[in-house]
Formats: structure tokens, C-alpha cells, sequence
């Protein structure tokens, strides 16, 4: 069986696809991720999404589609752009009559892991091993642009030199 799974997002949609059956090894035949621009309207943004998708769909044809199920956050942008992100995905498969289903993370959690409160290393650790992946996944995609701009601000740090504390204003200081 072969499943595009997604974890919805506005900004970045990520999307996978995982082959097998239960209790054979299974392999990863892709790993992705949908972009949108911040700024952009939001109509753009979910065109965006679901060509994204469907790009996936055409190119995988996936029998199955598993979507993270949107969960309770505070910050209501978030969910909102998140369950925009999931709608597009449930209908992109649903309008080609591929069935659709919703997974919480304390699902995926505990069907990858066996628990559903393990954290993101163990999660990674156990996908690694039932993909048979050389090293562990990375979000280098999406991480990349942050430790990039880190790199940058400590090089431009290192050629300024060491910051000398700035001298005592001339009326400061004296006592009388």
C-alpha cells in the first residue's frame, strides 16, 4: 500500500510517501514540503497548497492519504492556517476518491513509537528505523534559512572586532 502522508501547514505543508504492509518493512519513497509566502493572500496561499498536492498525488498516486488531524493550540492563527492547510489536503484526495484519515500526534506518536508523548528525537530515532534510513531525518529545509541567518550575525560579530565599552561622557564621573 502506498500512503502520502501530510502534516498541514499554511506556511510549510509537509508531505511524505511511505510504501509497504503491515509488519514488512516499509520504504520511503518521498519527502517534501509545500511553500507558501507569508505574505501572500490567503487565496494564493491555498492554491499554492493544493497544486502542491496534487503535484504529489499525480506523481505518487497514492492509494491512501493520512492527514495530521488540527489540534488545539493557542495561537488561533496557527490552527487556522493549519486546518485551511489539512481542508485543501482532504480535498485534493477526495476529489479523486482517495480515502482520506485523520491522525492526531498523540496518534502518530504511539503507533511509530508506542507512545503517544514521545518527543521529536524518538519519534525520528524509530522512523529511521522502520524506513531503514542511513541517518536520522532532518528538518534542514526548514531549519536551514534560521542557522543561516545565526552563521551570518556571528561572522559579522567576529569581523567587527571585540566591542570596548564606550568612554565615561566627559561631565560624568567628576566629583567636586
Amino acid at each position: 500500500m502506498r500512503v502520502l502522508g501530510v502534516d498541514p501547514g499554511l506556511t510549510r505543508c509537509g508531505v511524505g510517501v511511505v510504501e509497504g504492509v503491515a509488519g514488512r518493512p516499509l520504504t520511503m519513497v518521498g519527502v517534501g514540503v509545500v511553500r507558501t509566502p507569508a505574505d501572500a493572500d490567503l487565496g494564493h496561499r491555498l492554491v499554492a497548497v493544493e497544486q502542491g498536492i496534487e503535484r504529489w498525488l499525480d506523481e505518487h498516486r497514492p492509494e491512501r492519504v493520512a492527514v495530521e488531524r488540527v489540534f488545539s493550540q493557542h495561537n488561533v492563527r496557527t490552527v487556522m492556517g493549519t486546518a485551511q492547510a489539512s481542508a485543501v489536503a482532504i480535498l485534493c484526495a477526495s476529489r479523486r476518491g482517495i480515502p482520506v484519515a485523520l491522525h492526531t500526534p498523540s496518534e502518530v506518536k504511539a503507533a511509530v513509537t508506542g507512545s503517544g508523548r514521545a518527543d521529536k528525537a524518538q519519534v525520528g530515532a524509530m522512523v529511521t528505523r522502520l524506513l531503514r534510513l542511513p541517518p536520522p531525518p532532518r528538518c534542514h529545509i526548514w531549519r536551514a534559512p534560521a542557522q543561516n541567518r545565526l552563521q551570518q550575525a556571528v561572522a559579522d560579530h567576529a569581523s567587527r572586532g571585540p566591542r570596548r565599552p564606550p568612554a565615561p561622557h566627559p561631565s560624568k564621573g567628576r566629583t567636586a
